[in-house]
């Protein structure tokens, strides 16, 4: 009986301070309030709890029963109230939360008349057990409905919401009220004479433990400078208690000095962990400003590379048609104008196309439309389309296929075809002389492509960012001043999002490059 004496008065006494420290840190915050006032009914529970558990007369045992019951009704209501301060969602619950306040005072009346607590037994080696009256399964009702619903906003919001910060908080104060109060739970049985140890009880400490730590990591209330406070101030009683209680004149001046050296590292460390709070609330602000900005910036691009490919199209059509002759024969200087404005054109509509890819991705808009289709085919496709750009420059594109053909894999086609062509394109453009070699092979559960280029070669400094969105290699901007850097990036996305690995190997510049491509080898 003593241990579950003690496990009341650590809980009282634990909830109790974490409350106030909680309170007194901002009063005038709802969400700190109401938490000081969950942590006082729990504080009343246990407190109780303790008296009853030491009380060594009949009607003293029931009187403290009744009274740890009325911490023990305001508990639920109180953590509900909570709950939907700290989602902010107190507005949706109002009625249910009033109702809540409502159904506590009737209980507490019905408490009062012997309907809750009808009466003391003996239960195990516990002499004195309180017995179920005729309201009590309904006082049960009404713990765990809140309780549960309470966890059940908690976890909807965790799945919905995509501030990590706030999926932590909630991850952790769900752990500490499942625990913390299904150990409180284990004390029902018992009322009912079923054989079962309130064992649990020892475990509703760990409610208001878990959310310290949640609070202490994560920046709720911040606790982190309440729980330094606490610290500095326990060390700095237990000195004082100590210098008082000196033996000698020369112990009680070495105490109090202790002390006093004590107080100035203490009040240091406290302004230093305030200090860290606030830079670290500045950093998640600015933090949280940044996401905002660069989804902003992604819808800019996307809106900007819709109204930007629509008339470049418009224009591409309308010279392809001029150069086509469907206007009438235009003279020599004119045609060799328009294929220069035609070729300009095309670099643009690729840029678009390369930015309204981009912002898809950064947005989480683009669609996977996974087929079973020949690695080959694609390959060769997409080599057969850059063979007049490998002519113009009088170098080689070759492709070496395997002796056997290659099993057909699960992909999206279109996005492996246009990562092929940014990397197939991307190696012609950096080659002056030589060529390109593709090769495929299979290797166990998977598909790789080699394109291998003896072309300007990369360092280990542009091996490490190459595939970074704006970034290019040293030739590339002297080389082909036309690109932005955004054609690796695209085909490291698709690749990837076709459960794929993109990477690159050289040796060093003027040494050439090796681009890399594996691809699982699936049918579904």
């Amino acid at each position: 009986m003593l241990f579950f004496a003690i496990t009341g008065l650590v809980n009282a006494i634990g909830s109790l301070l974490l409350g106030f420290f909680v309170y007194f840190q901002n009063r005038k915050n709802n969400i700190n309030q109401v938490f000081c006032w969950l942590c006082i009914t729990i504080t009343v529970w246990s407190f109780y709890y303790f008296l009853w558990q030491i009380a060594e007369v009949e009607n003293l045992a029931l009187f403290w029963s009744k009274i740890l019951m009325i911490g023990a009704i305001l508990i639920p209501i109180t953590y509900f109230h909570f709950v939907v301060n700290f989602l902010d969602l107190k507005g949706r619950h109002l009625k249910f939360l009033y109702f809540g306040y409502f159904l506590a005072y009737l209980f507490i009346l019905a408490n009062s008349a012997d309907l809750l607590v009808k009466g003391i037994a003996k239960e195990m080696f516990f002499n004195f057990w309180p017995k179920a009256g005729p309201l009590y399964p309904y006082f049960l009702l009404m713990f765990f409905g809140y309780i549960v619903y309470g966890c059940i906003l908690l976890y909807k919001t965790h799945q919905e919401t995509n501030d990590i910060n706030k999926k932590v908080q909630i991850k952790f104060l769900l752990i500490a009220a499942i625990v913390g109060f299904l150990g409180g739970a284990t004390n029902y049985p018992l009322w009912y004479g079923i054989p079962l140890l309130p064992i649990g009880n020892a475990l509703v400490i760990l409610f208001p433990i878990l959310t310290t730590y949640a609070i202490a990591r994560h920046h709720l209330f911040e606790i982190k400078v309440i729980v330094t406070e606490l610290l500095v101030g326990f060390i700095a009683l237990i000195l004082l208690i100590q210098a008082i209680i000196a033996p000698n004149t020369t112990a009680k001046l070495s105490g109090f000095f202790l002390l006093f050296i004590f107080s100035i590292v203490g009040i240091m460390l406290i302004r230093g962990v305030i200090k860290e709070v606030k830079y670290r609330e500045q950093l998640q602000e600015a933090y949280q400003q940044l996401q905002k900005l660069d989804s902003a910036k992604s819808e800019f691009m996307s809106i900007a590379s819709h109204q930007l490919r629509t008339p470049l199209t418009v224009i591409k059509g309308y010279i392809s048609m001029i150069l086509d002759r469907t206007y009438g024969e235009p003279s020599k200087k004119i045609e060799d104008v328009l294929k220069k404005i035609f070729t300009s054109n095309e670099r643009l509509i690729r840029l678009v196309n390369d930015l309204l890819n981009v912002s898809r991705i950064e947005m989480g808009k683009t669609e996977m439309e996974c087929t079973v289709v020949s690695i080959e085919s694609i390959v060769s496709g997409v080599i057969e389309e850059l063979k007049f750009e490998s002519k113009r420059k009088k170098i080689y594109l070759r492709e070496e296929k395997p002796e056997q053909p290659l099993p057909h894999i699960c992909i999206d086609a279109d996005k492996i075809r246009q990562a092929l062509l940014n990397v197939i394109d991307n190696a012609l453009k950096y080659t002056r002389k030589g060529g390109v070699l593709v090769k495929i092979s299979q290797l166990d559960s998977k598909v790789k492509i080699e394109v291998k280029d003896t072309g300007e070669g990369l360092t280990k400094d542009e091996l490490g960012r190459l595939f970074n969105t704006f970034t290019r290699g040293s030739a590339g901007t002297r080389l082909f001043t036309e690109g932005v850097g955004l054609g690796l990036h695209i085909a490291k996305r698709f690749v990837e999002m076709n459960q794929g690995k993109i990477w690159a190997e050289s040796e060093g510049p003027k040494k050439g490059s090796t681009f890399y491509i594996e691809l699982p080898i699936s049918q579904k």
